[in-house]
């Protein structure tokens, strides 16, 4: 018989420790199925800092580091000038590198470090409980937004593919999503060109991903995923917005 579905290679055995409905296994699996066929497990080095993806190291079935808190892009420049030959991706939320960490990755995208950056956006604190985050909607309720996120208050949402396509030294961003089938091809198709990038050396490539997060939202994991098709990608624009290096993935 053969087998048209199965775990990746770079997946290990685990029971899932996400909340049901979470959008992280969706993207470790595309993760992982990429680094399989382009056949770079042995030589991929993923950087995870705090936030719900902290434990990532129980699920991919490659080297993985811990960093401080915001500080994945430093680590993984480190890593990438000391061991020039591996393949480094940072994986992020978008508390971790839209606030504490926005200095990092808008540095590392301006050095133009040769690495790549996973970043997954579900518009709140994931971890811890569900607190405003730089991403936030407007009017969109939190643990410490009870009545909403109010402009006039909080300020605006940072959109971060916008922000960090302006810097010379990034060479490939693109905005994906994991609210359906065929965004979810795209999501992986993303991903492999940004792993692609850094393997030609084009240069510093940044993925943000629109993702779930059912518990925190008090949504059912269906209800999630529509409210990323209905109101967050209305405002997080899905699409490709730098790519010097004119692939097509």
């Amino acid at each position: 018989m053969e087998v048209i579905y199965k775990k990746p290679e770079s997946l290990k055995k685990e029971i899932t420790t996400y909340c049901p409905g979470c959008g992280h296994g969706i993207i470790h699996r595309l993760i992982a199925e990429v680094i399989d066929e382009l056949k770079i497990r042995e030589i991929t080095i993923g950087v995870a800092p705090v936030g719900c993806a902290v434990l990532a190291y129980n699920f991919f079935n490659f080297d993985v580091t811990e960093s401080a808190h915001g500080r994945a892009p430093a680590v993984a420049t480190a890593i990438k000038r000391l061991l020039p030959d591996r393949i480094v991706f940072t994986y992020q939320g978008d508390g971790d590198l839209a606030a504490i960490g926005i200095a990092e990755v808008i540095h590392a995208g301006a050095r133009g470090e040769n690495i790549t950056i996973i970043f997954v956006n579900n518009a709140i604190y994931g971890m811890t409980k569900g607190q405003m985050a730089p991403t936030t909607l407007p009017e969109q309720k939190t643990t410490t937004t009870i009545y909403g996120r109010k402009i006039h208050y909080h300020g605006y949402p940072i959109k971060m593919c916008e922000l960090m396509a302006q810097l010379d030294g990034v060479s490939y961003v693109e905005r994906v999503s994991i609210d359906s089938i065929p965004n979810i091809i795209k999501t992986k198709s993303a991903i492999k060109k940004a792993f692609k990038y850094q393997i030609e050396k084009i240069g510093f490539s940044f993925i943000e991903i629109l993702s779930t997060c059912p518990v925190n939202w008090k949504m059912s994991p269906k209800q999630a995923m529509d409210w990323i098709t209905e109101v967050m990608s209305k405002h997080y624009i899905l699409g490709v917005y730098k790519d010097k290096g004119g692939s097509n993935g």
